[in-house]
C-alpha cells in the first residue's frame, strides 16, 4: 500500500543545481509538493531569447503549478504563497530572498540545500571558491542542509555531508554535490516529518564568504603554486573560463605573436629551477608556463574566437614554427570585468 502524501511542500529553486532537488523531492512518496517557485524567465543566448530555468523546465514536465514572482517583499507575493498552505519550503539556489514574514509561514519553516560545509563559504559561490581554494590533497567540499534564518547562510545546520575535492572542476563538483544534496535533503524531511531532526547552529568564528566569481577571478595567477593555478583553473572550469595571454618571441621563421586564451585544466610538471614565474616553455612536452615551483603544462586551449582544441593541434596549426625552448611570457589579459 502507497505511504499517503503527508507533507505539502513548496520547492523555491532556479538552476541545474536545484533541478536535482525537485527531482528526488518528486519522487519522495511522502511528498506533495503543491507549488514550484523559480525565478522569472531572462534573456539568455546569442538571440536574447526568453529562456525558462532548469526548474521551470522540470515543473512542468512534472505538471507541478509554477510561480515566478520577481520579489516576495510584496504583500500580494506573500498572500499568493500562503494559499498554498505549505507545510515547509525546500530551497535550493533559488536566488530571491525569503522575507521574514515568509519564513513564518510554513510549520516546518524553510529548509535549504546548500553546496559548502558551514560555516565555510557562505554566499553566491561556494562550488567555484570551493575548489579554487581546495588545492591541497585532503580538501573537502561538501552539503549543508540548513534553516534559513534572517541572515545569508547563517541558519542552524540539520546535516552535512562531504566528498575530497580532488580533480573536479566546478562543474563535475556542482554535478556531484547536486545529487548529494537531493538526497540528504529528502533524508531531513523525513527526519522533521518524524520528529528526529535536530539543527545545530554554526560557529561565527569559522564563518567565510564565498563571493560572486566573475571574468576575473579567471586571470590564471602565474605567480602562485603550480598546485594554486590547477585548482584556480578548475574552479572556473567551464565558466568563466581560466584566461591568458602568450606574449610568444619572434625567433628565425616565427613571427611574435600576442595570442589570448582561455585554458582548461593541464597537468603538473617538473620544478621551474628558477625560471621567472609566466615564462613559457615549448618543448617535447608540449607548451607550458613556470608557476612559482613548478611548470604548467597546458591540456585544451580555446584561442580567442575558436573551439576548443588540444594543444598540440595549437603548435601544429598558427605555432608550427615556434622554436623549443623559452618562447615569452604569459600574462593576464586586458579584459574588462
Amino acid at each position: 500500500m502507497a505511504q499517503e502524501k503527508d507533507c505539502r511542500i513548496v520547492f523555491m529553486g532556479t538552476p541545474d543545481f536545484a533541478a536535482a532537488s525537485l527531482k528526488k523531492l518528486a519522487a519522495w512518496s511522502r511528498a506533495d509538493i503543491v507549488a514550484v517557485y523559480t525565478q522569472p524567465d531572462r534573456p539568455a543566448g546569442r538571440g536574447h531569447k526568453l529562456a525558462m530555468s532548469a526548474v521551470k523546465k522540470l515543473a512542468l514536465e512534472l505538471g507541478i503549478p509554477v510561480y515566478q514572482p520577481a520579489s516576495l517583499k510584496g504583500a500580494e507575493a506573500q498572500d499568493e504563497l500562503a494559499a498554498l498552505k505549505p507545510d515547509v519550503l525546500a530551497v535550493a539556489a533559488y536566488g530571491l530572498i525569503l522575507p521574514d514574514a515568509v519564513l513564518a509561514m510554513p510549520q516546518f519553516g524553510a529548509i535549504n540545500v546548500h553546496a559548502s560545509i558551514l560555516p565555510r563559504l557562505r554566499g553566491a559561490a561556494p562550488i567555484q571558491r570551493a575548489v579554487m581554494e581546495g588545492w591541497q590533497p585532503e580538501s573537502r567540499a561538501g552539503i549543508s542542509i540548513m534553516q534559513i534564518g534572517s541572515r545569508l547562510d547563517a541558519g542552524p545546520v540539520y546535516a552535512m555531508s562531504d566528498t575530497l575535492i580532488g580533480e573536479h572542476t566546478s562543474g563535475t563538483l556542482h554535478d556531484a554535490l547536486a545529487e548529494m544534496g537531493a538526497d540528504l535533503l529528502v533524508k531531513i524531511l523525513d527526519d522533521i516529518l518524524e520528529g528526529r531532526a535536530v539543527a545545530t547552529e554554526q560557529d561565527e568564528n569559522l564563518a567565510t564568504h564565498a563571493a560572486k566569481i566573475g571574468k576575473l577571478d579567471g586571470f590564471v595567477d602565474w605567480t602562485l603554486s603550480a598546485a594554486q593555478v590547477h585548482a584556480q583553473i578548475r574552479g572556473v572550469t567551464p565558466k568563466p573560463g581560466a584566461r591568458t595571454v602568450l606574449h610568444l618571441d619572434a625567433a628565425a621563421d616565427f613571427a611574435a605573436q600576442i595570442l589570448p586564451l582561455i585554458v582548461s585544466p593541464g597537468t603538473i610538471g617538473e620544478t621551474t629551477a628558477g625560471e621567472k614565474p609566466g615564462t613559457v616553455r615549448h618543448d617535447s612536452n608540449g607548451l607550458g608556463v613556470a608557476c612559482s615551483d613548478r611548470w604548467y603544462l597546458f591540456g585544451l586551449v580555446r584561442p580567442e574566437g575558436r573551439k576548443d582544441m588540444p594543444v598540440r593541434d595549437l603548435l601544429n596549426g598558427g605555432l608550427k614554427n615556434l622554436p623549443e625552448g623559452f618562447c615569452g611570457i604569459a600574462r593576464q589579459p586586458e579584459i574588462s570585468a
